[in-house]
């Protein structure tokens, strides 16, 4: 699609962005309320498999649609992405319990890694490695858009409605999106006689189900070192083993194994990952600490959070132009990651809001320096012929680096939380219930669950109706749940902060070689000279 206009391209750009912000939008309205709807459907201890089975089932349809769009084109993927996806959220507004709510989520999840997929492998299509940093950058932005008014909605909404009209709002959206695409999005020639890789799609799948499952589930719902929990990773480790035997002979493999055998895509890919383990590892409680912490409510945390995107879109898109421009990339990533890590450590010894609101502005300019930069790499280092399946890659390590980072941080999270309300109980300061009437000790019990300072509506509530003598008492407990919450968040972000500390010692080993100006690769434009020497005739 390079050789359209650049009117033409414009316009098919409007239908991707427009697909791109109904998947974007519905995922970032969620983030502040999140924490209110897990409290309205009294499911704590399942938090961060909300989170995870998005990721999960986003991970694996990215990677399996990644090589499937290289063969049938773009267009019918993200139609079908964007009807998932509704389906889904539609699905997801009736939710009775925190089970209905995982099983729809998963179900956004699906659509949601078509889409995203299909689009950024899309902007590759029609643009130029050059041309696409600018592009790059207004997709970050427009990402960063959805930032700056989701969470600030979504908290608003909850605040004020009931939460089902979080996934119900933009659902007339989601038609809108579904039609520019089917009447602004070129066909395209498909490769129909290239089989489809059943059985290495089937292997992969089973392996990043197994490590996920087995991180998630770690301790939390069984010890590191059960039978369950070891089983799932051997039984991910033959998968992987099996898959890449399959991959080595497949004639046409869902993810092509010499892909890696180029150190910038291999660079790149484990940079995402360990990016996104500390990134979304970290920023998913954040909430905990603006809610929980210090009792601010859904709609008011997401003008904490609103910062960050800010800061994204507007270095994104200097960013993404400066690279266009300049043709230099691997600046960007040396100086972003820093400022992330800078950010991040502000996140684990912040004692306000307003030191969540500088954490936040660091942290955004970092993500807008850096974030673009990977996906580039990939994509201008590949063949255009894979251009899907290399983009899939790359969003396969970052969500599975987001998905695991997600769980890890989450088993942090518990056990830390744990020690900390033990250590609380014990101190000099703890409150011991021997004393008083047996019957108020059992009301007062409640105020042990961390999960009361995340629907603070139902605290002020229950406090209410407590005697006035207890008050103090109940102030005290509600301390401690704090203190302990916010030293378990301390250790959760310093060890976010480590993972993309990894990655910056990364990227100075990136390879950084000129953005071509043309989707043909040059070692291909040189045969072809080649050939034209040999045989005049046919020039």
């Amino acid at each position: 699609m390079e050789h359209l206009s650049h009117k033409r391209k414009i316009t098919i750009m409007m239908a991707i962005i427009m697909a791109m912000f109904f998947s974007a939008i519905n995922q970032t309205i969620v983030s502040t309320a999140m924490p209110r709807i897990i409290a309205v459907l009294s499911g704590m201890e399942y938090y961060s498999w909300v989170i995870t089975i998005y990721m999960l089932t986003s991970t694996l349809a990215t990677v399996l649609v990644g090589k499937l769009s290289d063969i049938y084109g773009r267009k019918p993927f993200i139609l079908a992405g964007i009807v998932i996806f509704m389906i889904g959220a539609f699905l997801t507004g009736f939710s009775k319990d925190i089970i209905q709510l995982i099983i729809y989520r998963g179900i956004q999840g699906v659509g949601a890694g078509i889409i995203m997929a299909s689009v950024f492998t899309a902007v590759g299509d029609l643009f130029s490695p050059r041309e696409r940093g600018k592009w790059t950058g207004v997709m970050m932005a427009v990402f960063g858009f959805s930032s700056v008014i989701g969470p600030t909605l979504g908290g608003w909404l909850v605040d004020n409605f009931a939460w089902k009209w979080l996934f119900w709002i933009f659902l007339p959206l989601g038609f809108v999106a579904f039609f520019m695409i089917l009447f602004l999005f070129p066909k395209v020639e498909t490769n129909k006689s290239e089989k489809i890789d059943y059985v290495g799609s089937l292997f992969l799948s089973l392996t990043i189900i197994g490590i996920l499952l087995g991180f998630s589930w770690a301790g939390t719902k069984f010890d590191w070192g059960s039978w369950q929990i070891l089983s799932l990773f051997i039984g991910a480790a033959v998968c992987l083993l099996i898959f890449i035997l399959v991959e080595w002979k497949a004639k046409s493999p869902v993810l092509p194994l010499h892909l890696f055998r180029n150190d910038i895509v291999t660079i790149s890919n484990v940079i995402g990952f360990l990016m996104n383990a500390g990134m979304m590892g970290a920023l998913i409680y954040l909430p905990f600490f603006v809610q929980g912490v210090e009792g601010i409510s859904p709609t008011y945390s997401g003008y904490v959070t609103m910062p960050m995107s800010i800061a994204m879109v507007i270095m994104s898109t200097i960013i993404g132009r400066q690279i266009t421009k300049t043709g230099k990339y691997k600046r960007y990533a040396i100086l972003g990651l820093p400022i992330m890590i800078a950010g991040m450590l502000i996140m684990a010894f912040m004692n306000s809001v307003w030191l969540a609101v500088a954490a936040m502005i660091v942290f955004g300019i970092g993500l807008g320096v850096g974030m673009p930069v990977f996906s580039l790499t990939v994509q201008n280092a590949v063949k255009p012929n894979e251009l899907g399946v290399a983009t899939a890659s790359s969003q396969l390590f970052r969500n599975l680096g987001g998905t695991i980072g997600i769980a890890v941080m989450g088993t942090i999270m518990q056990s830390s939380l744990v020690r900390n309300m033990e250590k609380e109980a014990t101190s000099a300061e703890g409150f011991s219930f021997e004393n008083i009437d047996p019957a108020l000790a059992k009301q007062l019990e409640m105020f042990h669950n961390p999960e009361m300072l995340l629907d603070q509506p139902k605290l002020q509530e229950l406090q209410s109706t407590l005697p006035a003598d207890v008050q103090p008492i109940i102030t005290q407990l509600i301390e401690t749940l704090r203190d302990a919450l916010s030293s378990s968040l301390t250790t959760v972000f310093l060890a976010g902060t480590a993972l993309v500390a990894v990655a910056l010692v990364l990227s100075f080993f990136l390879r950084e070689i000129p953005l071509r100006t043309s989707n043909d690769m040059p070692e291909v434009k040189e045969k072809e000279k080649d050939v034209q020497l040999k045989n005049p005739a046919n020039a």
